[in-house]
């Protein structure tokens, strides 16, 4: 069965080429004009993954976003933003988007990140070998621990002490693969390749946003920082 996606566009021209796109790639395509739409057509008959315009009259794919989380739908969100500054980026990630795409946008970029979020969902078919498994820290069954963190992986639950955070799906997996590999400098494509499965090359911002997003979660006054920056490599997990 082809996968189902829900398309939201308000500019007709852009819509109607993406949905003609999608279907040629092989998706079974729903395409709305609204947001309104997007929610109605989402509880009628629920897609494998969205695709939202941030900006549509009315209801914006933002507010989408915030409904299907709050009544707790986890399908997978890709919002399409003309919207390049950072803080519009982090509004669309705190809503619980899970990935985005800046227009004007090359429609082989959409196919990679939605293909990439259907392989997190478990709902992709991929003939890639699994890459070997990295030294784990601590673990207690479905739990892990390292640098004061503790990530139960099966419930989706963290917390830093006694303080359990609230994260998006993306954010989860980001922290749970530093944690797995806590001391250990994880570079930028290792990580673009084990959260989204496709490295967006060395001018995407979009993991920098989604680290600088997890820290202010994570960060507390007067404790020490956990996720540190490595400038020209990555990123890695430790408590200095």
């Amino acid at each position: 069965m082809p996968h189902h996606v829900l398309l939201a566009e308000d500019d007709r021209a852009i819509r109607h080429a993406l949905e003609r796109a999608l279907t040629l790639e092989g998706y079974r395509v729903t395409a709305v004009a609204d947001g309104v739409e997007a929610l109605a057509q989402a509880h009628r008959t629920p897609p494998d993954v969205l695709v939202l315009d941030v900006m549509m009259p009315g209801i914006d794919g933002l507010q989408v976003c915030r409904v299907l989380r709050a009544e707790g739908d986890r399908t997978p969100i890709l919002m399409l933003t003309a919207l390049v500054e950072t803080a519009d980026r982090i509004a669309g990630l705190d809503a619980g988007a899970d990935d985005y795409v800046v227009k004007p946008f090359d429609v082989e970029e959409v196919f990679a990140r939605l293909r990439a979020l259907l392989r997190r969902t478990g709902n992709g078919t991929f003939d890639d070998a699994p890459a070997p498994a990295p030294p784990e820290p601590r673990t207690s069954g479905a739990q892990i621990s390292a640098a004061g963190l503790r990530m139960d992986v099966q419930a989706r639950r963290v917390w830093r002490g006694r303080r359990e955070l609230e994260l998006t799906r993306t954010e989860f997996e980001l922290l749970e693969l530093l944690v797995r590999n806590a001391g250990i400098v994880l570079d930028h494509s290792t990580i673009y390749d084990r959260i989204w499965g496709y490295d967006f090359g060395p001018g995407s911002k979009n993991l920098a946003v989604y680290v600088g997003y997890l820290r202010r979660k994570l960060d507390e006054q007067g404790a020490p920082a956990l996720i540190h920056t490595v400038r020209g490599v990555g990123y890695v997990l430790r408590e200095d």
